[in-house]
């Protein structure tokens, strides 16, 4: 299993260039390129960077009570799910 470390930087690096894209797309709405192939790039760079930080966020399970009750968080790969 990866270190949350490992996560959080390949989450972070994923988020980044999920802002860049999505940056880029609000430039060419304010351009008014909102058709056309520099838009159908836009949205599928767009579509690619979203799956790509979505799929390494499905199945990431927190225990919030942790937070709440100072109880030590469980390991995810020892939880009974």
């Amino acid at each position: 299993m990866p270190s949350i470390d490992d996560f959080r930087f390949k989450a972070h690096h994923l988020l980044l260039d999920l802002d860049a894209t999505t940056n880029h797309l609000m430039m060419l709405v304010v351009s008014r390129e909102v058709s056309g192939p520099s838009w159908e790039e836009g949205v599928a760079r767009h579509r690619q960077a979203y799956e790509a930080w979505a799929s390494i966020i499905t199945g990431v399970q927190t225990d919030p009570m942790p937070a709440l009750d100072g109880r030590p968080p469980q390991d995810s790969a020892s939880s009974p799910d």
